[in-house]
């Protein structure tokens, strides 16, 4: 079972670029996945501890369960009233989803991620109940636009009201003609309007034994890499953070009641990327009814170089199977950084595959 942690992201000054496969710098993301924090942070403890990554890798490589497992960030939200943790929405409809939705299908489909109360009560409570079927069924009336139930004091609607996106112009010299080029970089922008009224990323830590002799070092790696900055145009000042890292109840909420949850039959949803080469358990995972998932390629750049590393095929959060995936770190050094013999000219480079994923019960529809 390991050792579980929650670990809040407050960034200074509340400004980030987050980049995705297949956008430009014009648009930003609202949150960090798992494949990209572990680069990040494992960059970082390299920094810190060369002479001990080699060490850390072999355990992640060789080890059964790795020293520890990480989830993608989420946002979470302050307010008077608590924190608000948000999950992604699995991809199968909860118990007591209705058969006739036609109502409010779009609304329902709207709701990309849950706070934690209504997640945990939809997936691994009573599930969907009457009240939400006349809530949402309202607000689609109403073109999506503000309700006062239930539903709407938990903060399902204002997942969007913890973040804004705006555009920077800049300016691009050239080096040999001294030509300037407008362009403009999208930053995300987290609320921030003092102690009790602010917003960010958390992601979950799952730590095994063999991962508490590097806890430490995790930790010193992560204040670094804050005073770093994570994401794009750090120059800039962009993507800088504290981390704070809670126990399971000192985060207020049912956490560890939702990990440990035993109700049958139980499958599991992602909260990180996924992948896997077993061929034989794949297939098994893509026939069975229960299955629903996405895939979402990856890719992107290697750390101060312009050399990409090789795109790879993952399963996205939210998506549902129906026993616990484990995952394991991906090769995806490029041709370039290869001898003829195929040996690396400097080190392996690793895409991060190991899976997080919550127990839940599901709609048989």
């Amino acid at each position: 079972m390991g050792t579980w942690k929650i670990v809040e992201l407050k960034f200074n000054p509340c400004l980030a670029h987050f980049g995705e496969l297949g956008i430009g710098m014009e648009s930003t993301i609202e949150r960090v996945y798992s494949d990209n924090l572990f680069s990040a942070w494992m960059s970082a403890y390299a920094r810190l501890y060369p002479e001990e990554i080699e060490g850390l890798f072999d355990l992640f490589l060789n080890n059964n369960p790795p020293p520890i497992r990480i989830s993608s960030t989420f946002i979470y939200r302050k307010t008077s009233e608590g924190t608000i943790y948000y999950l992604p929405r699995p991809l199968r409809f909860p118990v007591n989803y209705p058969a006739e939705d036609l109502a409010f299908f779009k609304t329902y489909k709207s709701l990309h991620y849950l706070p934690l109360e209504i997640w945990q009560r939809w997936y691994q409570g009573e599930g969907f109940n009457h009240e939400d079927i006349e809530e949402l069924e309202e607000r689609a009336k109403k073109g999506g636009e503000g309700t006062e139930g239930k539903l709407a004091q938990t903060g399902l609607f204002d997942y969007k009201q913890a973040f804004s996106t705006d555009k920077v112009p800049k300016i691009a010299v050239d080096r040999n003609t001294r030509a300037t080029n407008l362009y403009h970089v999208a930053f995300v922008r987290f609320v921030a309007e003092g102690e009790n009224e602010r917003s960010g990323l958390y992601f979950l830590v799952n730590i095994c034994s063999t991962g508490e002799f590097w806890q430490k070092r995790l930790e010193n790696a992560l204040n670094w890499l804050g005073e770093e900055g994570i994401g794009g145009e750090r120059s800039s000042g962009a993507g800088r953070f504290q981390a704070t890292w809670l126990d399971l109840s000192e985060a207020g909420s049912p956490w560890r009641e939702m990990i440990e949850y035993s109700g049958t039959p139980v499958n599991y949803s992602l909260i990180s990327l996924f992948w896997d080469d077993n061929q034989s358990f794949l297939q098994e995972l893509s026939v069975n009814s229960i299955s629903s998932y996405q895939l979402q390629e990856r890719g992107g750049w290697i750390a101060e170089s312009n050399i990409r590393r090789q795109n790879v095929r993952m399963f996205a959060e939210g998506s549902v199977f129906f026993t616990q995936p484990a995952g394991k770190l991906i090769n995806v050094t490029p041709r370039e950084l290869r001898k003829q013999d195929g040996s690396y000219k400097n080190h392996p480079i690793y895409r991060n595959g190991i899976s997080v994923s919550l127990p839940i019960k599901v709609s048989n529809c």
